[in-house]
């Protein structure tokens, strides 16, 4: 399918307005300032080639997600100077993203010039799809450019409708590098392949996992999905997080797993707290033996040990899931030792692909983002692509 689409690399951009769907849906602080630019980061490509190329820039994106109409946290206003920032020019505002205002600044524009639109969702049309509002959207701009890939998963009217009004559609480098890369560890991974899975829920999971049997030669499990595991082995697992209606669909998965040849890995040793807080009283058990006061928060040293050296042998890399909830310092240990695996696994040949969400969260924190291959900066949409599924967002890209 990436081949049938084109990219920006497929035209010149002189004289023509591009309206982009970009992802700057960035977490702000108490400040309303950009806590973390790597998605804008992430779009700079594809604005430098349009403006090279004697384009101008219509930008439109979503932030947040406002209730009823437009709210001031949620305006992207508060993006304007980290995206003049990293861009290096001045930005022009539309305090709409559609009407008369917007349409005489996009008009205005010109080669060189960047303009941002308001919040997309101060309007019920963008998740909606509707046509009009996408209509309204396309009179913007000349060419239509989707760069997105953390929302290409929805079927919005600025994903995946407003590219029915242009006759010229193509991807920005974001959105094809993304695609090519989850197709690395899809169509032909080199071996020894290894998945990681972790996070809360294996509900969030089971068709991601479901895909990879048949594609991985080693699957390892953490995180507090393992602990569904645990308990349908016969475990005990105290106050853990478990999905008792998954039970079973776990014990299949394992048979699954046992029949196709993959390894499956499951943690040996938790570390354990009395409560789900940093400074609880916290112990260390073996799996499967966690007192009936206590709840596993994050794999213990043996399970890092044995997923490292799993980790390490390996050719090709998936990670999607946190090992324990890193964003307390006492359980960040298993996160942590999964990400310098990985990185250096990466360092020794291997391609990392790290699948966004909490992961690209973790591995960006501890400063690991630029020892792996890839990380991904859409975690639904990696999931639902490498799920076999086609995204709205893609597939409106399609001549």
């Amino acid at each position: 399918m990436i081949e049938r689409i084109k990219s920006v690399d497929n035209l010149d951009f002189k004289g023509k307005k591009a309206l982009i769907r970009v992802d700057f849906n960035v977490p702000l602080d108490e400040h309303q300032q950009v806590a973390d630019d790597t998605r804008i980061r992430a779009a700079l490509p594809t604005m430098e080639k349009i403006l090279k190329d004697g384009g101008s820039l219509i930008l439109m994106s979503h932030l947040g997600r406002p209730k009823e109409g437009p709210e001031e946290r949620y305006s992207l206003r508060h993006i304007l100077p980290a995206l003049q920032k990293v861009l290096g020019t001045t930005v022009h505002f539309a305090p709409d993203c559609i009407g008369e205002e917007a349409r005489l600044l996009a008009t205005a524009l010109k080669p060189g010039e960047v303009l941002l639109l308001e919040n997309l969702r101060f309007y019920k049309e963008e998740t909606k799809g509707d046509k009009e509002f996408a209509k309204k959207l396309a009179s913007l701009g000349d060419i239509y450019v989707n760069d997105a890939f953390g929302t290409a998963h929805r079927a919005h009217a600025s994903t995946a409708i407003v590219a029915e009004f242009f006759p010229t559609k193509v991807s920005g480098y974001l959105l094809k590098g993304e695609l090519e890369n989850a197709d690395k560890v899809l169509e032909n991974p080199e071996r020894p392949y290894t998945a990681i899975m972790g996070g809360a829920k294996i509900s969030d999971k089971i068709l991601i996992i479901e895909r990879l049997l048949d594609k991985v030669d080693n699957l390892i499990i953490g995180g507090g999905m393992s602990y569904t595991f645990s308990k349908a082995m016969g475990g005990q697992i105290g106050n853990s997080l478990c999905e008792e209606e998954k039970l079973d669909y776990v014990k299949e998965l394992m048979e699954k797993a046992k029949a196709k040849g993959v390894k499956l890995y499951l943690p040996v040793d938790t570390v354990t707290s009395k409560a789900f807080a940093n400074d609880a009283e916290q112990g260390l058990a073996a799996a499967g033996e966690i007192p009936a006061d206590m709840m596993g928060l994050d794999i213990g040293p043996e399970t890092r040990k044995e997923f490292a050296e799993v980790i390490k042998a390996s050719k090709t890399i998936l990670w999607n899931g946190p090992m324990g909830v890193f964003e307390m310092s006492s359980f960040v240990h298993g996160t942590v030792s999964m990400a310098e695996a990985i990185a250096e696994a990466t360092a020794g040949g291997a391609f990392s692909l790290i699948g966004g969400g909490d992961s690209a969260a973790a591995v960006n924190k501890f400063g690991f983002g630029d020892k792996v291959s890839f990380v991904s900066t859409g975690g639904g949409a990696l999931l639902e692509h490498m799920e076999g599924k086609v995204l709205p967002g893609v597939e409106a890209l399609l001549p």
